[in-house]
């Protein structure tokens, strides 16, 4: 089986990096079920081949297992985890980095028609599915490519297309469609997204930021709300947090720092919002995170 013959690849090729030698591929291996990691998860494709992943994106919570996949179409902050993980069965699962400029150009062979219609709502930048057949073989094929890296130059793009062609043509089509469509509302929620992940620390206005996604304040709350699960000010605050834990993994000691870096005026209220977070205050989790080694990006 495609599943069986990938988990004997993943197992051999896992790095603790998790990258590989074909650009953009990567090998999730995990021994035993660590807590909820908090991470950004980009535009990627993630299917597990072994153990069950959970996941969680604000108030919103998925899980896949073996054979079934994830895909998201803007960078988002989540927390995830193995729950299903042992040195036995350790939990494995590879990612593929979705290239937009790859999914343009399918479309644009594409004839009308070609492709079923899609509504005007806006789809969710996240979502879960069962890998159909044709993408497992596909996957398996361009991981079958780590044992022969002569090939990968030619090959990998090839098959990389055709892993986007199969999720096109798939069940979450409408998802991955609007990273080829340059003027779409994922297009202009990505660019807001992308302004308040590098200006994180900083406050702004609803209607300063919808306004350079090029919408209506209303339609970017109710499209910004489709895509990510939160509102502007609620997705902020979860980068700050998660920006606020990787440092505090780093150095710990001075907990106030930290939080005016990631523009918390107010210690009491980043205690609060980080303890409400990660179930613990700041100084007791960044013991927790350095006794226990566990990676928080």
């Amino acid at each position: 089986m495609a599943l069986d013959e990938l988990c004997r690849l993943l197992t051999r090729h896992a790095r603790p990096d998790l990258t590989t030698t074909i650009d953009d591929v990567l090998i999730i291996r995990a021994d035993r079920p660590y807590p909820p990691t908090p991470t950004i998860y980009g535009r990627v494709l993630a299917l597990v081949t072994q153990g069950t992943k959970r996941l969680a994106l604000g108030d919103r919570v998925y899980q896949y297992r073996a054979g079934e996949y994830l895909v998201t179409s803007v960078d988002l902050p989540v927390s995830s985890h193995f729950t299903e993980a042992s040195p036995e069965l350790p939990g494995l699962g590879v990612g593929l980095n979705l290239d937009p400029a790859t999914v343009a150009d399918l479309l644009l062979q594409l004839a009308p028609g070609d492709l079923p219609a899609v509504g005007d709502e806006m789809p969710a930048g996240l979502a879960v599915s069962t890998a159909s057949g044709e993408l497992l073989d596909a996957v398996l094929r361009l991981v079958r490519l780590l044992d022969q890296p002569r090939d990968i130059p030619v090959l990998a793009p090839l098959v990389k297309r055709e892993i986007l062609w199969r999720l096109l043509t798939g069940d979450q089509g409408a998802l991955v469609r609007q990273l080829g469509l340059p003027d779409s509302n994922l297009s202009h929620i990505a660019r807001a997204v992308r302004w308040i992940r590098e200006n994180y620390p900083q406050r702004f206005l609803v209607e300063e930021v919808a306004q350079q996604a090029g919408m209506s304040v209303s339609a970017f709350h109710r499209n910004f709300q489709a895509v990510t699960a939160m509102s502007p000010i609620q997705f902020q605050k979860q980068i700050r947090l998660q920006h606020a834990r990787l440092q505090l993994a780093a150095d710990g000691n001075d907990i106030a720092a930290v939080g005016r870096r990631v523009g918390y005026g107010s210690l009491s209220q980043f205690s609060r919002e980080y303890r409400r977070q990660f179930g613990a205050p700041p100084s007791q989790d960044a013991v927790r995170l350095r006794r226990a080694g566990q990676p928080v990006s």
